[in-house]
């Protein structure tokens, strides 16, 4: 068995996380149900979690938008905000959070106001390391929903549109190839279709199978890609239950 090559991940990027732009999956549908009934929401308390890129953070910004949320991200939090009554609050990374008295402050405040809230992480809250026994009791409470790890078919829309996104022209057959041999992950498929923008610029030529698998040969290590010997898909799929959110 040949041996398994390495993804690396140095290109941090920047999303515009419009409704339009997500794409609806069966591994998102649950999470799509929930957000859609703010008010059965145990507590008023929601969290939706899953693996990096599974789009998390897009539907809490959407459901922020949507809502009228106040946006909050978890690391950056600090001290006791000042929370109005009325609003809506959408925590993203909210298992990052570095002053837990401040989030415990926040998740107080919004029951007492009764505010929903809803949060996103990489982790269910039940597996968050906390070291405050009364955010622990809290956060273990909230209802949490799982973003199931990305289908075959969205991964190949999301692919196709990252690359129209940078404008990069790649033949079908060319995606195809690629997504054989990138790891099943919305993460693996970001950093490819950065990076083969980048060496489509650096080189000034059209990304070909050849420039592909030299992106390929030229990752060093992270996320791993399918083994030659191992390769398998499922290219059958009807693309047609794979729509924009809205």
């Amino acid at each position: 068995m040949s041996a398994i090559r390495q993804l690396a991940l140095p290109f941090p990027e920047r999303f515009d996380y419009a409704a339009a732009d997500f794409i609806r999956a069966p591994s998102n549908a649950e999470a799509l149900a929930w957000l859609r009934r703010t008010a059965d929401w145990p507590d008023g308390r929601l969290a939706i979690w899953g693996e990096e890129g599974c789009g998390k953070s897009h539907l809490l910004a959407v459901w922020a938008a949507e809502k009228g949320a106040r946006p909050i991200q978890a690391p950056a939090l600090r001290g006791m905000p000042d929370l109005p009554s009325g609003d809506r609050i959408a925590i993203d990374d909210a298992d990052a959070t570095c002053d837990e008295e401040a989030l415990l402050h926040v998740l107080n405040a919004a029951h007492e106001n009764q505010v929903p809230v809803l949060m996103a992480a990489r982790s269910p809250p039940s597996r968050w390391r906390l070291r405050l026994p009364d955010l622990a009791s809290r956060v273990r409470a909230v209802t949490a929903v799982r973003i199931l790890p990305a289908e075959d078919e969205l991964l190949r829309l999301l692919l196709t549109r990252l690359l129209a996104a940078r404008r990069v022209p790649v033949a079908r057959s060319v995606q195809e190839w690629l997504l054989l041999r990138l790891t099943r992950t919305p993460a693996a498929i970001r950093e490819a279709a950065a990076r083969l923008d980048r060496a489509s610029l650096e080189r000034h030529r059209p990304v070909t199978r050849g420039l592909a698998a030299r992106v390929l040969d030229d990752f060093e290590s992270g996320l791993i890609l399918h083994d030659e010997e191992t390769l398998t898909a499922d290219h059958s799929a009807d693309s047609s239950a794979y729509r924009p959110l809205l």
